[in-house]
């Protein structure tokens, strides 16, 4: 069973890219209010900006870039390990960003952070592809699997400090570097990824979503999210969630 640059559709592939950095510029757009003008964190643009960047840039690109794969079998997706391959990039960012936002000064927070971060978008990729329905078993190359853990790591340092340090529009490049993170993860693990056929009955329909279900889903909630979040960070008047 292949798994050659053949195999994607580089459409998607472009799409997974895009998907990514819209999701963390809308996530870094909504992060200027996590700070009130207190100097406190304000909680819920906090969770919103977690939502954005681990649901969005991360677990939403993740689908689409698995959707960009045909490894020429039916694939379903497990309900719930996907909903927990959701929760993982989520809760892992959100960690990230309050981190850095309560202690911004410190080099050793921010390499802390940064280190978070990319585990949570390594953690969200494998967590995802545990989730693959198909008749075939998954091995990996341990030495990619290294090397995409470090990518995910290493971006996502830069990506913060970007956030942190650089001001007014430039600051956004973080989205564009994070969008690299993500992807340059995600594909270097799929590179890592080998699957042998086997026989085994698959179980295509209890608790699964198929294919062409997560493609409508994951980018229509992806854009909305994102459109929703930018709107209301347009529109705060500092009360709407306050923290």
């Amino acid at each position: 069973m292949s798994n050659t640059l053949v195999d994607y559709s580089l459409t998607l592939v472009l799409l997974s890219y895009i998907v990514s950095v819209v999701g963390a510029g809308s996530a870094l757009f909504v992060a200027r209010h996590i700070r009130g003008g207190d100097g406190g964190q304000r909680p819920l643009w906090l969770a919103l900006s977690a939502l954005l960047l681990g649901g969005c840039a991360i677990w939403a690109m993740h689908f689409v870039g698995m959707l960009a794969y045909d490894p020429g079998i039916p694939v379903a997706y497990d309900g719930p390990l996907t909903a927990v391959s959701f929760l993982v990039p989520v809760l892992f960012t959100g960690g990230a960003l309050y981190t850095v936002h309560r202690w911004e000064h410190s080099r050793g927070v921010w390499l802390a952070a940064g280190t978070v971060m990319g585990l949570g978008v390594a953690a969200m990729h494998y967590s995802g592809m545990a989730a693959m329905r198909m008749a075939a078993t998954m091995s990996y190359n341990p030495i990619l699997v290294a090397v995409s853990i470090l990518i995910a790591i290493i971006a996502s340092m830069v990506a913060l400090y970007i956030l942190l340090q650089w001001r007014g529009m430039a600051r956004y490049l973080s989205a564009a570097v994070m969008g690299v993170a993500v992807c340059g993860m995600h594909y270097t693990g799929m590179a890592a990824m080998n699957l042998v056929p086997s026989q085994g009955p698959v179980d295509y329909f209890s608790g699964a979503l198929s294919p062409q279900l997560m493609l409508l889903l994951v980018t229509l909630t992806a854009f909305a999210a994102c459109v929703i979040s930018v709107f209301l960070a347009l529109n705060d008047d500092g009360d709407i969630v306050a923290g």
